[in-house]
């Protein structure tokens, strides 16, 4: 076995494990169903549907719906957990909408990107290999686990609270941060629908106050959803609250911005008028043009 594929082998048990400790945590305080706790019923499930996904993908070599059953993992855990808890309140609907809104309008966003470019350069060389692609199914899943862990202890939890401040707020912050992020996606794809815009950046609309809005508009949103969670939050639960913190880490320390970064300055890099753009323009928070 080479060394890649003994690594995604360990990446594989080390993620799980990770999984593992979140559904502990997460269970605490709240609902069971025939012994087991709901909660992690609901992670266990987000594994299982990327393990699913993941044998006919191998088989043919194929990344086109690994976005699209991540999407469908979030509405399943989330309807998952809604079914299987008793006494459902404003809150958890409340969640369950806006979760599955958002999963909806971003897993077809980006089936429709895909098929559209016939293919995601991220797994051209690992989808080759069985264990680093499991490795990138797995690593879905603890995604989908981590993203919702707010919004999924909140639901399941045993207690129950009317809709507050916190619930107000954290749901104005979501609108904020998914409107930033649906009119960032929509601007890009109508400049890269125009025939002359083929092989150029674009530093228009949001994307003159930001290199990223998308992402920035991503970040909002998923802070909205724990801030509407964190009045129910007790315990052990408390560790869910790394649902923000994971999504501010992946986008902007490890494939997000930076690898995007990387390939712009490799296409672009020699260019005034793109060193200049980014002279200018924030990486992340949107922000006036500097001068």
């Amino acid at each position: 076995m080479k060394k890649e594929d003994r690594g995604s082998v360990i990446g594989v048990v080390v993620v799980v494990l990770i999984g593992a400790g979140l559904a502990f945590a997460g269970s605490q305080g709240g609902h069971k169903v025939s012994g087991f706790p709901i909660y992690a019923l609901c992670i266990a499930l987000a594994f299982l549907i990327q393990w699913i996904a993941f044998i006919p993908s191998y088989m043919n070599r194929t990344e086109k719906f690994y976005d699209l059953s991540g999407g469908i993992t979030y509405i399943t855990v989330t309807l998952l957990a809604m079914l299987l808890t008793p006494d459902v309140d404003a809150r958890s609907l409340l969640l369950a909408g806006i979760v599955m809104i958002w999963a909806v309008r971003l897993a077809s966003f980006l089936f429709l990107r895909i098929r559209a470019a016939g293919e995601d350069r991220r797994f051209r060389e690992i989808k080759q290999s069985f264990a680093r692609f499991l490795l990138a199914w797995t690593l879905q899943g603890l995604w989908v686990s981590f993203s919702l862990a707010a919004a999924l202890a909140a639901i399941t939890s045993t207690l129950r609270l009317d809709l507050d401040l916190f619930a107000w707020i954290g749901a104005f912050i979501w609108l904020t941060g998914f409107a930033i992020e649906v009119t960032a996606d929509r601007q890009k794809s109508a400049f890269n629908a125009k025939p002359e815009n083929k092989g150029k950046f674009i530093s228009t609309g949001l994307w003159s106050w930001s290199r990223h809005p998308n992402y920035f508009g991503e970040i909002v949103l998923w802070i909205g959803v724990a801030v509407i969670a964190l009045p129910i939050l007790q315990g052990w639960q408390w560790v869910t609250l790394i649902s923000p913190v994971f999504i501010i880490l992946l986008l902007t320390r490890i494939s997000g911005i930076p690898m995007l970064e990387r390939r712009a300055d490799q296409k672009w890099g020699n260019e005034a008028e793109y060193q200049s753009y980014k002279a200018r323009t924030s990486v992340l928070i949107p922000l006036p043009p500097k001068k």
